[in-house]
């Protein structure tokens, strides 16, 4: 569980996100997120680029911690990444998201 006094950390906005994603997030009505992303995003030096394996059930959230690291990652260090999903659906659904 992510401790009381990092309750803020749910909220997507107190990770540092420039204005126009954190908009397009609760545009989607994304605002804040369930324990479990916060404390995967909390977890070791993962927002440092350290490797992070977790698993959830279809639908629970998966994607939104990946994003979330990515962006971070991207807009931190100003470098290029590197995102594969499984079908072209679901490629070019990003695709439109994310630009």
């Amino acid at each position: 569980n992510v401790p009381e006094d990092q309750a803020d950390k749910l909220l997507l906005a107190s990770w540092g996100l420039p204005k126009a994603v954190l908009e397009k997030y609760h545009s989607l009505g994304v605002v804040q997120m369930f324990e479990w992303q916060a404390e995967c995003l909390m977890l070791g030096r993962v927002l440092e680029g350290k490797n992070l394996v977790y698993s959830a059930p279809t639908s629970a959230g998966k994607t939104l911690v990946a994003e979330l690291l990515i962006l971070k990652r991207v807009l931190e260090t100003r470098k290029k990444a590197l995102l594969i999903l499984p079908f072209v659906s679901v490629a070019k659904e990003k695709k439109c998201y994310l630009q």
